[in-house]
């Protein structure tokens, strides 16, 4: 028996969208989900405690980060990464080829794997389908991801089926090289492109091998939103029914939205926590940033339809203040909200499936924020 199993809930009778739940060792998810990226084994400027206080159910870490520093033996020896960083809740893993192959001249693509330039210190490495799962099994993350070519957007036709091609065969690699099936499950993962027909033979060659799960890689690569939708139509009536679907780094509102409403499980993306960062909040009525002067003396909460911690505590004016006077908890306030509204918006639309109401939610989310003309 896999380690990660998908238990379907109930569909929409109007769209693709479905609840469901996913069962792992280290507990049960249920989705549609929205998953926080902890990249080096922590979500920034958070504590795990927070991160599950939210609401949050699995946390996303990668592989490549983690590689470099401090390495995957060190995680291992400390008990592995549940352990190590204090977080009991199921995690998965990414296998580090969106981050190697995102460093460009710094590395080179072969049918072997990727070698490349360290970004920390410039040291040399390679990263093969072998080593990507060697590193996760060390881990020890409930979900592993497969390594795959993530074709640029935008690519010709014959580089993206040559590059879903060694896709397929690093995951047939991939699948030998796993040796730990009773802990951790090896998702596959969907490349082809913009390219209806190439999406159908990678998923067709991917599907073969019965993995627990599948991903919808190579979108949110710099497409506009229209394409991604478009391939979203058809890219997930491609995968099983009775597995978990997931695409990868994708977290805004509008995509949440639209992508479980063609039958997406799983999404990940580090936007959250980055425009925390940069002093910018997801709020019911839109995103703004505190950075804004007109926030200087506006004592109200930051979304007055929110709950969480920040928007019970603390003004628009107090944050700003924060930022504009580069204070770590201004990250972390914003960090907390960001997070607990999409984690929130998650929860919203699964009672709304199961309401049958999916579509009267949708409206009512996109009525009241104030993208909602580039949202539709």
């Amino acid at each position: 028996m896999d380690a990660v199993t998908y238990e379907l809930i109930k569909e929409d009778p109007r769209t693709r969208a479905r609840r469901g739940r996913l069962h792992t060792p280290h507990g049960t998810i249920e989705t549609p989900v929205f998953m926080p990226v902890g990249t080096a084994a922590t979500v920034k400027a958070m504590r795990p405690e927070e991160v599950e206080e939210l609401g949050a159910e699995i946390i996303l870490s990668n592989t490549y980060h983690l590689y470099l520093r401090p390495g995957h033996k060190i995680v291992e020896e400390a008990g592995g990464l549940h352990r190590f960083m204090n977080w009991n809740k199921p995690i998965l893993t990414d296998s580090g080829g969106f981050q190697v192959f995102s460093l460009g001249a710094m590395r080179k693509i072969s049918e072997e794997g990727v070698k490349f330039r360290s970004h920390i210190d410039g040291s040399s490495h390679m990263l093969t389908p072998e080593k990507s799962i060697e590193i996760q099994n060390s881990l020890g993350s409930d979900i592993i991801m497969a390594f795959d070519e993530c074709a640029p957007y935008p690519a010709d036709y014959s580089y993206v089926k040559n590059s879903l091609q060694r896709t397929t065969r690093w995951l047939k690699r991939c699948k030998d090289a796993h040796k730990n099936t009773e802990r951790q499950s090896l998702f596959g993962i969907m490349q082809g492109g913009m390219y209806k027909d190439l999406r159908y033979q990678s998923a067709c060659e991917i599907v073969e091998l019965d993995l627990p799960g599948y991903a919808i890689g190579g979108l949110s690569v710099g497409e506009p939103r229209e394409i991604m939708y478009e391939v979203l139509d058809y890219a997930a009536d491609y995968l099983p029914k009775n597995k978990p679907r997931y695409v990868m780094g994708v977290g805004t509102p509008d995509h949440l939205f639209e992508g479980v409403e063609r039958g997406i499980d799983m999404f990940d993306c580090v936007l959250p926590t980055r425009l925390a960062r940069n002093g910018a909040a997801m709020t019911s009525q839109g995103r703004i940033s505190i950075k804004n002067a007109g926030y200087e003396r506006d004592f109200g909460s930051l979304d007055p339809e929110c709950d969480c911690y920040t928007c019970r505590n603390y003004s628009r004016a107090y944050l700003r203040h924060l930022f504009k006077a580069n204070e770590i908890l201004s990250s972390m306030l914003l960090s907390e909200h960001n997070l607990h509204f999409l984690v929130n918006t998650m929860k919203n639309i699964r009672e709304a499936i199961e309401a049958d109401r999916f579509l009267e939610y949708k409206k009512e989310f996109y009525s009241k924020y104030d993208d909602y003309e580039t949202l539709l």
